[in-house]
């Protein structure tokens, strides 16, 4: 009888499951490859020839690679102030490291470029997605941190490592897995991103697709650039998974004693490096909102009716696709936290996939597949909210396997004693202990939901506005003051499910 600790051979319906989740990453993938090579390789290599296209390509691998290492570095120093120093308010401090989820790139540049507006370039995009990225280092490796031990920093001093120097031996290969987890997630999201580039007005691959479908209408160009981007997801997910190496399972426990050390003028430094990424990311828009939010002539120009309707879609939209995307994460999430083979590691890498498309590449996909599949869905909200859970199903994946790969392999052992089926160790034995996780999960796909621009512009049904749509729309045309309500409100109703993450952390970090 096939058991779910089985590294060699998964159940047969599970395997199938977790293979159907991943291979509608290739939809869009299916629709790119016929429009970027429906004109045969001659037209591919003028387009790959074109002047801009060495430019574009730099500016995306510089900008990606210059916000991992920095969200790194800071993403590691706050989840060592966190997880290693003894916080009366920790959960404030938790807060305010996890509020820039709740923040949208554009948002936090529509911000930045009202505080400063000469800010502009690499600089100004660089600095804005290092802040609304830098929660994706800290949270996992908070994690990681507090399920470890400090044995291994003891025994260093004790053999005559000094400082920070003591730190590396045993610490690094117990965070290891979660920092290159977060710093994927860190580069697949500064290559995928547009909102915040765009209004920096710096060059990168997804302006280039949004300028080659919106304004000269080239879809060709536009798939051809989004097959770049997709080589570029393929390829750090490869590198990623070759790093992160053998980690850490059930059987190879890092618990024992956390050792936690006083507030002191020493060591707030740390607290201060913290704070760097909600201040850039959530206190300036945030700040420049309230303060345009007051403005009389800017209250005049809002249609409350408007900011009422675009919030109930917003909420209904981004947590129908959540659900989709807890769905189709599942069975990949168990797969790769339980089993170990090629198969496994294909699905989980094909998983992975969507983090590398732009928006736009997966709504022209959808677009294309109702179409010629089942036109009653173009233009539907479910579309809409498909495209949501297909773009940022990876969110749940990560969150889903490392839950299912802590969870003790005894524990299968005794269920399979006493005649559990594999379907009923999953539901009786797995699902009480890993609910958790996945309302985490759950969550944390309808965050980043909310703040999705480009797919939502391309697939909303006619007159159907969100949040999103109705900020892009206003600061578009430079309606500061009229944007400023939906801005704010966008922040509140996504921060809710951010608090609700942070609860559920405090309140499992208490159980253990």
């Amino acid at each position: 009888m096939s058991t779910l600790v089985n590294v060699a051979r998964p159940p047969l319906w599970l395997t199938v499951a977790g293979a159907l989740a991943s291979l509608t990453t290739l939809v869009p993938l299916i629709y790119l490859s016929q429009r970027a090579f429906g004109g045969g390789w001659e037209s591919v290599v003028e387009l790959l020839n074109r002047p801009r296209m060495a430019l574009l390509l730099w500016n995306t691998l510089s900008l990606g690679v210059a916000v991992t290492a920095t969200a790194i570095v800071l993403g590691l120093v706050s989840a060592y102030f966190l997880a290693r120093v003894y916080l009366p308010a920790r959960r404030w401090w938790l807060v305010m490291a996890t509020i820039p989820l709740a923040v949208p790139s554009y948002l936090a540049a529509y911000g930045l470029l009202a505080a400063f507006p000469t800010t502009q370039g690499f600089w100004g995009s660089w600095l804005v997605l290092v802040a609304v990225t830098t929660p994706y280092v800290t949270l996992p490796v908070t994690a990681a941190l507090r399920a470890g031990t400090t044995d291994f920093d003891d025994l260093s001093r004790t053999l005559g490592a000094p400082g920070w120097k003591a730190l590396l031996p045993g610490t690094w290969h117990q965070i290891r897995g979660a920092t290159l987890a977060g710093g994927l997630l860190v580069f697949l999201y500064t290559i995928a991103d547009f909102g915040g580039v765009a209004l920096f007005r710096f060059p990168v691959l997804t302006t280039a697709i949004q300028q080659a479908y919106g304004a000269s209408y080239d879809r060709n160009l536009a798939a051809l650039l989004s097959m770049i981007l997709v080589a570029l997801a393929l390829v750090t997910v490869f590198f990623e998974r070759r790093a992160r190496g053998r980690l850490f399972t059930s059987k190879t426990s890092t618990r024992g004693r956390s050792r936690l050390h006083p507030l002191t003028g020493k060591n707030i430094w740390l607290g201060i490096v913290l704070l760097i990424a909600p201040v850039v990311g959530a206190v300036i828009p945030v700040g420049v909102m309230v303060v345009r939010m007051f403005d009389v002539n800017a209250l005049q120009e809002v249609r409350w009716e408007n900011l009422a309707s675009a919030t109930v879609n917003t909420v209904v939209l981004s947590f129908g696709g959540a659900t989709i995307g807890l769905l189709l994460a599942l069975p990949i999430g168990i797969l790769a936290g339980r089993y170990r083979s090629k198969i496994v590691s294909t699905i989980e890498s094909l998983g992975y996939l969507p983090l590398g498309l732009p928006g736009i590449v997966v709504g022209l996909a959808l677009v294309f597949f109702a179409l010629s599949t089942v036109p009653v869905l173009y233009q539907t909200a479910f579309l809409l909210a498909c495209a949501y859970g297909l773009l940022f199903m990876p969110k749940a994946v990560g969150t889903i396997r490392q839950s299912v790969r802590a969870i003790p392999s005894s524990l299968a052992d005794v269920s399979s004693s006493l005649g559990y089926s594999t379907r009923q160790r999953l539901v009786s034995v797995y699902l009480p202990l890993t609910r958790t996780s996945f309302l985490v999960a759950w969550l944390l796909i309808g965050v980043t939901a909310m703040k999705e621009l480009p797919a939502t512009l391309m697939l909303r049904p006619t007159g159907m506005n969100t949040l999103a749509t109705e900020l892009w729309a206003k600061t578009d045309v430079a309606s500061y003051g009229a944007a400023a309500p939906y801005a704010l409100m966008l922040v509140i109703i996504a921060a809710i499910p951010t608090l609700l993450l942070v609860r559920s952390e405090t309140t499992q970090e208490v159980k253990s």
